[in-house]
């Protein structure tokens, strides 16, 4: 499966935008889809992943509330919706995926990326 991620740009603290993430090729290979992100100089960490029928989704504590993630199987795209960004949410954020059935936080265990979508909020 490939995946293309889209949606980053410059935004001002409060602001919102929805990334995209989309599947082509083996998409039966997408069973877990999740958004990690890495900011300069700091380790790529987790933000949120959802499962094949959408019903079960895990968002890391420090975006709860402000994160969203979603997916449309029909379009073969998983969306992450950020409200209320923060500068410290400044970071290149990745998509990628997993045909097992159980997920981890952990991004060594996800076998397919995205090329990552930068996401810029100023103060």
């Amino acid at each position: 499966v490939q995946l293309q991620a889209s949606g980053g740009g410059l935004v001002q603290a409060g602001g919102s935008l929805r990334l995209s993430c989309a599947a082509s090729g083996r998409t039966s290979a997408a069973y877990y889809v999740a958004w990690f992100r890495q900011a300069p100089g700091k380790e790529r960490e987790f933000v949120a992943r959802i499962n094949w029928s959408g019903d079960m989704t895990y968002v890391r504590d420090s975006v709860k509330g402000r994160f969203t993630i979603s997916r449309d199987n029909a379009k073969n795209t998983v969306y992450l919706q950020l409200n209320s960004l923060k500068p410290e949410d400044t970071a290149v954020y990745y998509c990628a995926a997993t045909p097992k059935v159980t997920a981890s936080v952990n991004p060594m265990t996800y076998d397919y990326w995205g090329q990552g979508t930068l996401v810029t909020v100023s103060s």
